[in-house]
């Protein structure tokens, strides 16, 4: 074994240190309060409206004259009385019930009350559902 001499330690010493303060330490109450005993610098800036609950805009009274002047009148559509009408009809000559169309086209008995009462907001998915079902066009008798 010849070359091979006394074994060595190349390795150099890791000394191991506390970080510095960062930007989120330095404004921690703790570190502001020691600042000012030592006499180091401290910076404080005013937030406005920091940590309330306030709008972006501080004057509601623009929204609130939007809305006064709003004369938009804002209602959902209703289905059409010849719709119902003819749901009602088509129903009759198949001699079902809204309960028993219901179950048919594979929904609430509610939602065909709604449509023969003329309180339900049209959808084409049930309209189309009720047309396959009842035999007869709905749609496009304008």
């Amino acid at each position: 074994m010849a070359g091979i001499g006394p074994i060595r330690q190349d390795w150099e010493p890791v000394v191991i240190r506390k970080k510095a303060p960062n930007a989120a330490a330095s404004k921690d109450e703790k570190a502001v309060n020691e600042a000012r005993r030592s006499g180091g610098p401290v910076e404080t800036i005013k937030k406005y409206n920091a940590g309330s609950n306030k709008a972006a805009s501080s004057t509601p009274g623009l929204n609130t004259k939007k809305l006064d002047e709003e004369t938009e009148v804002l209602a959902h559509e209703r289905v059409s009385s010849d719709l119902k009408k003819a749901i009602m009809q088509a129903r009759m000559e198949k001699k079902l019930t809204q309960a028993q169309l219901a179950q048919q086209v594979n929904e609430k008995p509610q939602i065909i009350q709604d449509y023969e009462s003329g309180k339900a907001i049209p959808n084409q998915q049930i309209i189309t559902k009720l047309e396959r079902v009842l035999g007869v066009k709905l749609r496009g008798k304008k």
